[in-house]
Formats: C-alpha cells, sequence, structure tokens
C-alpha cells in the first residue's frame, strides 16, 4: 500500500472533508442535558451511517445512558483500537458567543483559518481527522494498512456513565495491540505531541472537632480549643515552605525522575513559562523550587487544599468559637505511587497533629486511581513519533499531562493496553467555553498526520 496517493487524496479533498465536520457539528449532542437525547442519539446514527459509507462494519450498541459506537475493520499486520467522543458540552453562557454555536462558520482570524462550533475540537473535530484519513486510505488502496476497532463515546462530557461497565462487558471484543485517543492537544503551535503519561487523582476529605456546640467566643475565649485554627495549623504542615515540597512523611514513594532524554525533549517543545504565568496572574512558580515549571505540572505530585471551611459565614460578624472545621484535598499522582497507600499516610499525618480535645472523621466514599504511565520504549511510540515529525516539519514530543483522562487508565486496567494519545487541538480552542474553535491547520495536518502514522504502524 503507498501512502503519497493517500495524502494527496487528503488534500484534494478538504472541502469535501469540512463539509461532512459541519453537517456532524451541526448535530446538538449534549450528552448531559435530557432534553438533547435525540439528538445525541443522532450523532451516533451518523457515525454509524458514515463507517458504513466506508465499508466498516459498525453498530450502534445500547447502553443505560447514551450508545456507543463500535466499527470493525479486519486486517494483517497491528491491530489498533482508536477512542473518540462524539457528545459535546453544553453552550451555555449563550450570550457570550459570536455565531451560533450548532451552525458551524470558517472564520479567518489572525493566526489563520479556523472552524468556529461547540465541538469543532472537542472531540467531534479531532475524531474526524482520523476518520477521513482512514477514508483516505480506503479510496487509495481498496483497504486499510491495518486492523483497526473505531470505539465512539457519547457519554464522555457526562462523566462515562456506562463506559466502565461496557469495556467490562465487551473486553474481548475491544481488545487490540494498542489504542490511539485523539481527545488531546498539542503542547505548542505547531508542535506534534504524543502524551505518554498522565497524572492519577487521590481525593479526601476531613472535618476536625473541637467542641461539642458553637461557643461564645467571650466565654471560651483563650482557653478552648478553636477547629478552624487546628484545621490551619494542619494544613500548614502538609508543605515544606523552603523546598515548596509536600512534607507528609512518604509521599515520594513511588515517584521517579525524568530520564534526560524525555527532558531534552520537553525542554524543546515550545512552552512559555512566563506566558503559561503571566495569563492567570503569576509572576513566578510556586511549587518544588529545584524543578521546572513543566517538570511540575507532568511529572511531579501535588497535594492542593481545594477547599477550607467552618463558622460562621453571614454577613457581619458573630463571637462564635464554631464546634468544626471542614477540609477538601486533592493529590496529583505520578510514576508507581499507590492511592490507597498515600491516603493512609496522609491520614496518619493529620491525626498525629491533632491537638487534646481535637477529632477527625474522614469522608468515607471518595476514591483514588493511579497515573498513567505508558511503555514508550514499545516500537510503535517510536514510529508515531517519527511519522507526526515528518508532517510537522519539526521534531515530535513525548509529553506528560497535567490532568487525567479516565478513559487512558481504563484502557490500561480493563483491556491491559497502552494508549498513545495523539490530538492537534491548541490551548486556545476555548472547548467547553463559548466560541470554541479548531485550527483549519489543525484539520487538515491532523488527517495527514493519522495518515501516516497508520502507514508507520504497519510496517514491521
Amino acid at each position: 500500500m503507498s501512502l503519497d496517493p493517500v495524502l494527496s487524496r487528503i488534500d484534494s479533498d478538504l472541502d469535501g472533508a469540512l463539509a461532512r465536520l459541519t453537517e456532524f457539528l451541526r448535530i446538538q449532542s449534549i450528552s448531559t442535558d435530557p432534553a438533547y437525547k435525540e439528538e445525541t442519539e443522532k450523532a451516533a446514527d451518523w457515525l454509524v451511517a458514515d463507517l458504513q459509507s466506508m465499508g466498516i462494519d459498525a453498530s450502534k450498541r445500547p447502553t443505560p445512558g447514551h450508545p456507543m459506537v463500535v466499527g470493525h475493520v479486519p486486517g494483517d499486520g497491528p491491530h489498533i483500537l482508536f477512542y473518540g467522543h462524539y457528545d459535546v458540552q453544553p453552550v451555555d453562557p449563550l450570550n457570550l458567543w459570536k455565531t451560533e454555536p450548532f451552525d458551524p462558520q470558517i472564520e479567518e482570524t489572525e493566526a489563520g483559518k479556523v472552524i468556529r462550533g461547540r465541538g469543532a475540537s472537542d472531540d467531534k473535530g479531532q475524531l474526524m481527522t482520523f476518520v477521513e484519513a482512514c477514508r483516505a486510505w480506503t479510496a487509495e488502496n481498496g483497504s486499510l494498512p491495518c486492523r483497526i476497532t473505531f470505539f465512539f463515546e457519547g457519554e464522555e462530557e457526562s462523566g462515562s456513565p456506562s463506559l466502565v461497565p461496557f469495556l467490562k462487558e465487551h473486553a474481548e471484543e475491544l481488545k487490540a495491540d494498542i489504542a490511539l485517543i485523539c481527545d488531546t492537544s498539542m503542547v505548542s503551535p505547531g508542535v506534534p505531541s504524543i502524551a505518554s503519561q498522565l497524572r492519577g487523582m487521590l481525593k479526601d476529605e476531613f472535618t476536625v472537632h473541637g467542641p461539642r456546640i458553637d461557643l461564645h467566643s467571650g466565654h471560651y475565649g483563650g482557653p478552648g480549643l478553636n477547629p478552624l485554627r487546628e484545621i490551619a495549623k494542619i494544613v500548614d504542615s502538609f508543605y515544606d515552605h523552603e523546598t515548596g515540597a509536600v512534607a507528609v512523611e512518604g509521599f515520594y514513594e513511588g515517584v521517579h525522575e525524568v530520564p534526560d532524554e524525555l527532558l531534552r525533549q520537553w525542554e524543546g517543545c515550545g512552552f512559555d513559562e512566563k506566558t503559561y504565568l503571566n495569563s492567570v496572574g503569576y509572576s513566578q512558580p510556586h511549587g518544588e523550587k529545584k524543578y521546572s515549571t513543566l517538570v511540575q505540572q507532568w511529572a511531579r505530585p501535588t497535594l492542593e487544599v481545594n477547599g477550607l471551611w467552618g463558622g460562621y459565614q453571614g454577613a457581619g460578624s458573630k463571637t462564635v468559637i464554631p464546634a468544626e472545621a471542614h477540609c477538601k484535598i486533592t493529590c496529583r499522582l505520578v510514576g508507581d505511587m499507590d492511592p490507597d497507600a498515600l491516603r493512609d499516610k496522609i491520614r496518619k499525618h493529620v491525626e498525629d497533629r491533632l491537638s487534646p480535645d481535637a477529632k477527625v472523621t474522614w469522608n468515607q466514599d471518595l476514591e483514588g486511581s493511579p497515573a498513567s504511565v505508558m511503555n514508550i520504549a514499545r516500537p510503535e511510540f517510536e514510529k508515531a513519533r517519527q511519522a507526526l515529525s515528518d508532517e510537522w516539519e519539526r521534531e515530535a514530543v513525548f509529553t506528560g499531562m497535567g490532568g487525567s483522562i479516565p478513559i487512558a487508565g481504563f484502557f490500561k486496567e480493563i483491556l491491559g493496553l497502552d494508549a498513545m494519545l495523539i490530538g492537534f487541538a491548541n490551548d486556545d480552542d476555548a472547548i467547553h467555553s463559548p466560541n470554541e474553535k479548531y485550527d483549519l491547520k489543525s484539520f487538515h495536518k491532523g488527517m495527514r498526520s493519522w495518515a501516516r502514522v497508520l502507514d508507520a504502524l504497519s510496517k514491521d
């Protein structure tokens, strides 16, 4: 099979690909709002019909929520599972949109042409870059260069309640050699990226109890234990203020240093620390002082206080010593950190620092998930990186991600699959916000990139 005619067809059929994407974007597949249930179903039907038009054995699979779309292409060589989602975020606040969110438009901007509309970047435009690459392959060669399973979800924007049960029930059908996930972005404009490590998450919440009831501060101020002071003392003890590190004993067990080759790629990826910090009002980084901002974001764990409250919250003053104070925390996990073991360490840290007459209770309903770290020593990763480098005419990089993409962890845990996260969105695409857009360059070169990746993965 030949690659060059595939790339030429992608170039010549760009208008056709845009017309298909525009039709797809007009479907109001807002998964979180029951009022759009029929529209979300319509988006699944649209995908099934589009895949079937290419000769792909595709079907809509019911779930307790919105349907999954699964398609199979038999073939030789490696077996790829490709994932995207067809549902979109709500459009509120509507008055901030410059165009109708479900009437997609091609606009000229200072940075070039963009496709404006809800779902253009997250994730319909990204999903269609792969579908269009497959269309061009099939049209030019009569078949695809490897075996592919398409897996499209309709509940990603509403918490994916049906995803894990579906994966478990259909694990044998969905197993492959490697997964490709398109729901991600480039590290910098024009810098192709493969996200190979994602931080995990641990959530916890505790309440510090003091007196039996709220107390008059004139009667008990001084001798009385104040839970707000107690919780402030505990929160402060979480951190080493000299180094910026977390001071919980054993917190860094399972954390690994970034290999030199990855550091080299990260240092040359075009990340602008000053812009990143200044854009939200920071003048300098405030984390671990011995690590760069990018390393902190991608490869270091955190303990963040997300909520801290107690006592009187109304207007004016109420002179009480409150009976209790509350704290919510989350930890981003990396490497081989064990969320269950870490939870025990954090709770011990808190309990060891309680004053006499203070008690603590914990929220028992919160879960944790480990980091997802892909095996980039697998040959598929370097093949894909080289393919992206060839298309974008600059070195593609393996990156980390500061947040979590649950599907990558589920593929690893349930299907035993490493995943390559390859997407062509940019940070200014305004996903989840009014005026969402997708650069036309990202759409065009995204299709060409996937064609090259498929070609590279199909070769020994």
